[in-house]
C-alpha cells in the first residue's frame, strides 16, 4: 500500500487493472485501517477518475454474493449519498411507494455514513432483517413487490471499510459506488447524484449498459429531486432542466425535508409519511422522486401519469401495505 499511496500523492490516477487490484486485496483484509484510510482520502482531495470508479466497481461486482430475480424486471432508486443536507429517507420511501404500484423493487443501501440514517438504519429500526438468501428475498420481492439489499451481506469489501467510512464521517468513493454495484443488477436504476461532475460520470457509465436510467440531481446541492431548486435529468435519451413546480406542484424549503437528528426520530418520519400524515412538502418530495422512478420504467405516457400513479399508492395506503408485508 505504501508504493501505492506515494503513487497517487504524485498526483498519478490509477488504471482500471490497478484500481480493480487495490479493492480485491482490501476486501481480503491486506491492508490496515491506517492504510485504508489514506487511500480513501486521496479521492477527497481530487476528482475520481473513470477508469479508477470503473476498477473499483469491476472488484466489488467479482467478489459479490451475485443474486438473480430471473423473470421479475427490477427498479432500483438510489442516491450516492453525501450531499451532507440530511434529508429523511426520501429514495427509500419512493421505493415503497413505486412498490405499491404493482411494480417490483430491489432497493439496494446501506448504513448512513457521512448521514445520520442512511436506508439500512432506517429499515432496521422498521423492524426489518436483513439477509442475502436468494430464496427469501426472491419471495419478498414477489410477495411484498420488493426487497432489501443490505449492501455489506453482499461486498465483503464494504463489510470492512464500514466503520473506517464510520470514523471518517464524510463522503468517500464509497458514496459514488454504491448505485453501481447493486448485485441484482436492476433493469431499471434512478440515480441520484451530489454534483454535477458525477452526473457526467454515471451518464458515461450507465449509457454502456443499454439499459433505461435516469440521474437526477438537484442543482443547490442535493443528490435527488428536493424541490428546493431545480433538478438536472439526465436519461439514455438526452438531460433536460426541471424546475420545482414541473415535478412537484410548487417549491419547498430545506426546512421542509430535514430529517431529523436520530435513526429514531428519521424512522418516526418514514412511518408517519407512509401513513399519510406527512405534510404537504414531505409527500411532494417523496411522490416527486417515485413518478421519476416510475418514468424511468418506460412503462407510463407520462411524468404527470406517473405522479398520479404515485399519489393513489401513497393516498390509497398501498405503499403502507407493501412495508407491513415486508417486515412481518
Amino acid at each position: 500500500m505504501k508504493k501505492i499511496l506515494q503513487f497517487l500523492f504524485e498526483h498519478k490516477t490509477l488504471d482500471r487493472p490497478s484500481a480493480r487490484e487495490v479493492l480485491i486485496n482490501i476486501s481480503q483484509g491486506m491492508y490496515n485501517e491506517s492504510e485504508i484510510a489514506s487511500f480513501t482520502t486521496v479521492f477527497l482531495m481530487r476528482s475520481i477518475t473513470v477508469d479508477e470508479l470503473q476498477g473499483f466497481r469491476d472488484a466489488l461486482m467479482e467478489l459479490c454474493v451475485p443474486i438473480n430475480f430471473s423473470g421479475h424486471q427490477v427498479l432500483d432508486i438510489v442516491g450516492t449519498g453525501g450531499d451532507g443536507k440530511n434529508t429523511f429517507n426520501i429514495s427509500t420511501l419512493s421505493s415503497f411507494i413505486v412498490a405499491g404500484t404493482g411494480n417490483k423493487v430491489a432497493k439496494h443501501g446501506n448504513y448512513g455514513a457521512s448521514s445520520i440514517s442512511g436506508s439500512s438504519n432506517v429499515m432496521e429500526q422498521l423492524g426489518y432483517k436483513f439477509t442475502n438468501d436468494k430464496d427469501v428475498l426472491k419471495k419478498q420481492l414477489e410477495d411484498s413487490n420488493i426487497c432489501f439489499l443490505h449492501a455489506p451481506l453482499f461486498h465483503p469489501a464494504l463489510k470492512i471499510v464500514a466503520p473506517i467510512r464510520k470514523n471518517l464521517g464524510i463522503r468517500t468513493f464509497f458514496n459514488m459506488l454504491g448505485p453501481m454495484v447493486n448485485p441484482a443488477i436492476p433493469d431499471y436504476q434512478l440515480v441520484g447524484v451530489f454534483n454535477l461532475e458525477m452526473a457526467r460520470i454515471y451518464n458515461y457509465l450507465l449509457q454502456q449498459t443499454n439499459k433505461a436510467f435516469t440521474i437526477i440531481h438537484s442543482l443547490d446541492g442535493y443528490d435527488e429531486i428536493s424541490l428546493t431548486s431545480d433538478t438536472k435529468v439526465i436519461t439514455n435519451k438526452g438531460e433536460k432542466i426541471y424546475t420545482p413546480e414541473d415535478l412537484g406542484k410548487r417549491q419547498v424549503s430545506p426546512d421542509d425535508i430535514h430529517g431529523g437528528n436520530s435513526v429514531e426520530e428519521a424512522a418516526k418520519i418514514f412511518l408517519k409519511i407512509l401513513k399519510g400524515d406527512g405534510t404537504w412538502a414531505q409527500n411532494a418530495v417523496v411522490l416527486a422522486n417515485a413518478a421519476m422512478g416510475l418514468q424511468c420504467m418506460g412503462k407510463y405516457k407520462s411524468y404527470e401519469e406517473c405522479y398520479s400513479i404515485a399519489v393513489e399508492s401513497l393516498e390509497s395506503g398501498a405503499a403502507l401495505q407493501t412495508l407491513n408485508k415486508l417486515v412481518k
